[in-house]
């Protein structure tokens, strides 16, 4: 660490003999640390002295300063406290007190390891000589280091560190563990410091021949290190127009400080800058951000200690972040991106903003400091880079804010605070309590509520940043003083609005909400006014607020309720928002940590009657603005708090605060077939809401919370439904809500809660109704679980949703999952029905497939045919409708599926039939030989084979029509000519035939269309057949060749078809020349 040494010149005649032998430097050293008896005139007035004025000051203002008073002021200039030391040791911690943080680096801080070097004794030859303290540290020897030894020297002033140096080269902001030992060890021990007056003092008591001793011993000691400094001294000192000579005196680095210098602890301005900076090029990590948070709250302990420190720490700060040179690329960004600047690093932002505020309103501070930080201030926010207070960072705005409007950056508010003064009387009056209620309230009714309390009529934002202000400097009883006035200027402006409403709520209820009162919203404001007041109250030492009558406690539970239920517009840009209901839970989470007892339950009760007549001035009012931000968190919150002590006053908050205006404006609440619109309605609009996911999320926790305390009562659970199913527009959050309230009431007790299931299943239709016509991932799911949650409700359910069920299942759906669930063995063992039910039950699962095989047989009529297997005639309708599907536009592969199936339960004419029906929709050209469908035509004609002759009479001349591939033919052409068909006996049984003839029908119209296949496709693939497919032509001309052996005389006919292909493609030599050799 760099020494800031003392330059002051130093030219003070000596004393020499005059002075006492007991007077002496040094002596009476050792009594100074242990008083046994009061303290004397000279140590207070010595004590006072030390820590006002600078020693010059002293030395100026009396010719003559004895001895023993110089010693007792050098004494007492040393810092007094630990305090301060832990603070300047402990940048890299949390650490606000001397207790240190709590965390598993506490031991590494350098405050820890000094006051372990001090305790292990390792702290030796300690001098102070004036101002001036130094030492030597030894640092034990661990297994990988041997034992060091580190000099160490401290300059101080006025109580205050103000340079040091260590051989440890530390390069850090903090103080160094060394440091940290010598310090303690003076400030605990002093009475063991040997004390010396400044060496200017010593050296005027020395004459000629004692001086030249002096240096020329200090020369010998140390001649590598100062024998050229001390030459080149000698040669100025010596010339008589040298620099040195021109000035009267010399320096004394131990005298203390000058008239002029700054009076603050030492502090590494570059070590600030440069950490500052490598934290910042370490992007958005938590590790960076928590480091320069550390940071902030330093600045804010050294503010309460009222250290100058705090705001130069602040500006070398400032200039770090606005050198930052991500903030230009985010400026280059389109306002739509979402890879800009991160939440975390907008929140470093707004704390340096919380910073400057509370810098500039220190009431202390002199107009001099308070322009010059101006002048900064303007600088920075002058630059085009510089982040919104909004955050909105980009090359445009989102949101309705307008072009013209001004450009508000993080500095903003601080540069208008700059304009706030202090020396208004009546806040005088707050701060000191300096008033006389009953005369003030009579002469400023303005001024003073009805019982003579002082009001604060400020822009609220700005009266609360007054008060963090005070507590951040360190006045916290007048920051309770001015948080109480604010509050009780909030009550009046309350209740004024309150009766305002009250005469003209007729006309408003009449007219409607068309704008709102509050746009600007207190809590998510930038000043963040509420949690400022809510600390301030619920911080203090004090169990009541005098002349009030009741506990801070109260004052700030109101407060907090008071700002949470005002109505507000919703801002723009989504870290506005995001920053809204972050800074709504966080003062959630602080009212959740006070417990609640009779004085704050009726602080609640009190708010909550007013929150909810207030009309367009609370959230929770009958008039609600639809761009308002919603009130589901808080409301939750009162309802959890207020039910066991009265529940009506809970269900009335909840059940007004469950609405969300946003999402009604498009679609009348009663119309739920639109209401999956919504949402895009809402995230489309403009300006847009971001957190509309998270709100519908709060909303619908809200509604868990209602209807879980309602369990067991009917009438309030079908209220809450009501306006449920009134105000939620979205499936997936009802649906999740009807999953939590079926969790409910299936886990909750020995038996299900019939109250709540029937909630669950009735929330789980609207979510039917509303995805019916929806494409929805979730939506088989959904099916599933609607039928498991009928099932636990019962059969009238089940019936009842089949009944229904085209308002709320597809035809896939109400066939392939209601259906066959309601006729599974695991259902009905759930429902516990007799046969009569069962059957019953059954017969409604079958006309329900019916009727979804009729409105849909493409993708129903399998479903149906399964489900309807034990009954005869309900078996013959699904048929019956397949057939006539069949005939119009049925695919041929469902149709070969369904005879398949029919096949397999015994139905073989069934099948055939089917069969036939679905090779009429079939067209095999002639180069699909690897059709999917090949395999079904195959199985068609030996099904037809296997029937008999007449069957396979009537089907190939289907086949013949439908199938161009002449391999597909020929395939069977062989399959019927090498197995004999079969002939249904009048009895019943299957009796086998003869083979049957290829020169007779029906084979032959077979034989002859594969031959005439073979023909045609030989043909089309000569036209563009390249020399790697020879091969391939050849071998297929093979399988022809054998077809045509089939028939008699066919050898005729092949030699014949050969010549033609030979004549007519005679210009394809090569493979002409193949086709001789194969075939002649």
């Amino acid at each position: 660490m760099a020494e800031r040494a003392a330059k002051r010149l130093c030219c003070r005649p000596g004393y020499g003999s005059t002075c006492r032998p007991d007077q002496q430097a040094g002596v009476g050293a050792s009594s100074a640390g242990i008083m046994q008896s009061p303290e004397s005139l000279l140590d207070v007035a010595a004590r006072r002295v030390a820590e006002k004025w600078p020693f010059q000051r002293v030395e100026e203002r009396f010719e003559r300063i004895p001895e023993p008073v110089q010693r007792r002021i050098v004494y007492w200039s040393f810092p007094r406290s630990e305090r301060e030391i832990c603070m300047y040791s402990s940048f890299g911690s949390g650490a606000g007190d001397l207790g240190g943080p709590e965390s598993g680096d506490e031991p590494r801080l350098p405050f820890r390891r000094g006051v372990a070097f001090l305790d292990g004794g390792c702290v030796d030859h300690v001098l102070q000589v004036g101002f001036h303290l130094s030492g030597t540290v030894r640092e034990p020897a661990t297994p990988s280091e041997p034992e060091l030894l580190r000099k160490v020297s401290v300059s101080f002033d006025r109580c205050k560190i103000t340079a040091v140096t260590c051989g440890c080269g530390n390069k850090d902001i903090s103080y160094c563990a060394h440091v940290v030992a010598l310090a303690l060890y003076r400030l605990r021990s002093p009475e063991r410091v040997e004390l010396r007056l400044p060496i200017s003092e010593t050296l005027l008591q020395m004459n000629r021949d004692q001086l030249q001793k002096l240096v020329q011993y200090l020369i010998t000691v140390h001649h590598t290190e100062v024998l050229p400094t001390a030459q080149k001294l000698a040669d100025d000192i010596l010339s008589q127009n040298s620099e040195i000579n021109q000035v009267h005196g010399a320096p004394d680095p131990t005298a203390g400080a000058s008239v002029d210098d700054d009076n603050c602890w030492h502090l590494d301005e570059a070590q600030v800058q440069e950490q500052v900076k490598h934290l910042l090029s370490q992007g958005g990590h938590h590790g960076p951000g928590k480091q320069l948070n550390l940071l902030f709250s330093k600045m804010r302990e050294m503010l309460k200690m009222r250290d100058s420190n705090g705001a130069r720490m602040l500006t070398l700060i400032t200039e770090q972040f606005m050198g930052d040179p991500r903030l230009a690329l985010w400026r280059q960004q389109r306002p739509t991106m979402t890879s800009t600047m991160t939440d975390k690093y907008r929140q470093l932002w707004n704390e340096l903003g919380a910073l400057w505020m509370c810098v500039v309103l220190n009431p202390h501070c002199k107009a001099e400091q308070k322009s010059r930080w101006l002048k900064q201030l303007r600088r920075w926010n002058g630059v085009d880079v510089c982040p919104l207070e909004d955050g909105n960072q980009g090359g445009g705005q989102l949101g309705n804010l307008s072009r013209d409007s001004p450009r508000r950056t993080v500095f903003t508010r601080a540069m208008e605070a700059c304009d706030l003064h202090w020396q208004d009387p009546h806040l005088q009056h707050i701060l000191t309590e300096d008033h006389d209620a009953e005369r003030c309230c009579l002469d400023h009714p303005d001024l003073f509520d009805g019982r003579g309390r002082p009001l604060w009529r400020e822009h609220v934002p700005t009266a609360c940043a007054r008060v963090d202000a005070l507590r951040a400097h360190g006045y916290p009883k007048e920051a309770l003083r001015l948080a109480v006035a604010v509050v009780n200027t909030l009550r009046k402006e309350q209740h004024k609005e309150l009766q305002q409403f009250r005469s003209l709520k007729k006309e408003e209820l009449h007219k409607g909400m068309t704008s709102i009162t509050n746009l600007e919203g207190w809590v998510g404001h930038p000043l963040d006014p509420v949690g400022t007041l809510f600390s301030t109250l619920t911080e203090t030492e004090t169990d009541a607020v005098p002349d009030e009558g009741e506990t801070p406690a109260a004052l700030a539970v109101e407060v907090a309720l008071l700002g949470l239920g005002q109505q507000r517009a919703m801002p723009d840009g989504l870290y506005a928002q995001e920053k809204v209901f972050r800074n709504e839970e966080q003062l959630l989470a602080k009212l959740q940590q006070l417990e609640l007892d009779d004085a704050l339950l009726n602080v609640f009760r009190k708010q909550a009657a007013i929150l909810l007549e207030a009309g367009p001035y609370s959230g929770l009012g009958e008039l609600l603005y639809r761009e308002s931000v919603p009130m589901h968190a808080f409301a939750k919150y009162l309802f959890s708090s207020l039910l066991p002590h009265d529940a009506e006053l809970a269900y009335k908050i909840a059940l007004r605060a469950i609405r969300l205006p946003v999402l009604e404006s498009s679609v009348a609440s009663g119309d739920l077939s639109r209401s999956h619109h919504m949402a895009s309605v809402a995230a489309n609009r403009y300006p847009r809401w971001f957190t509309l996911s998270h709100i519908e999320s709060q909303q619908c926790e809200l509604a868990s919370a209602m209807l879980t305390a309602a369990k067991g009562d009917a009438y309030k659970l079908q209220t809450v439904l009501e306006s449920i199913q009134k105000n939620i527009h979205s499936s997936s959050h009802i649906f999740k809500l009807a999953q939590d309230v079926f969790k409910i009431a299936t886990t909750m007790g020995d038996l299900p809660d019939l109250t709540l299931l029937k909630v669950s299943l009735e929330l789980g239709l609207q979510v039917m109704r509303m995805t019916l016509s929806t494409v929805d991932r979730q939506r088989r799911k959904m099916v599933c679980w609607l039928v498991t949650c009928a099932t636990e409700v019962g059969v009238l359910a089940l019936d009842s949703i089949m009944q229904s069920w085209f308002t709320l299942f597809t035809p896939t759906e109400a066939t392939s999952v209601v259906a066959s669930s309601v006729l599974s063995n695991g259902a009905v063992a759930r429902l516990h029905v007799d046969s009569r039910q069962q059957e019953n039950l059954a017969n409604s699962a079958r006309a329900l497939a019916l009727q979804c095989a009729a409105k849909d047989p493409q993708n129903c009529a399998l479903s149906a045919l399964t489900l309807c297997e034990k009954d005869r005639a309900a078996f013959e309708m699904a048929y019956q409708i397949v057939l006539d599907a069949a005939s119009a536009d049925m695919s041929y592969m469902k149709l070969f599926t369904i005879a398949h199936y029919m096949e397999e339960r015994g139905y073989p004419m069934k099948a055939y039939k089917l069969a036939t029906l679905a090779m009429t929709h079939l067209n095999l050209s002639y180069n699909q030989d690897l059709h999917p469908a090949i395999g079904d035509v195959l199985w068609a004609c030996a099904l037809s084979h296997s029937l008999g002759k007449n069957e396979l009479a009537a089907v190939i001349p289907v086949v013949v029509k439908s199938v161009k591939c002449a391999t597909v033919l020929s395939d069977i052409l062989r399959r019927c000519a090498l197995t004999t068909p079969t002939m249904l006996a009048p009895h019943g049984r299957r009796n086998a035939a003869k083979l049957m003839s290829l020169d007779k029908a029906p084979l032959r119209i077979l034989l002859d269309a594969a031959i005439a296949a073979y023909i045609d496709t030989a043909h089309s693939r000569l036209t563009h057949i390249s020399p790697r497919h020879y091969g391939e032509f050849i071998d297929f001309l093979s399988k022809a060749r054998e077809t045509f052996l089939m028939a008699h005389h066919s050898h005729v006919q092949f030699t014949q078809f050969i010549e033609n292909l030979k004549q007519i493609y005679k210009g394809k030599k090569k493979l002409m020349l193949l086709v001789r050799e194969h075939f002649g």
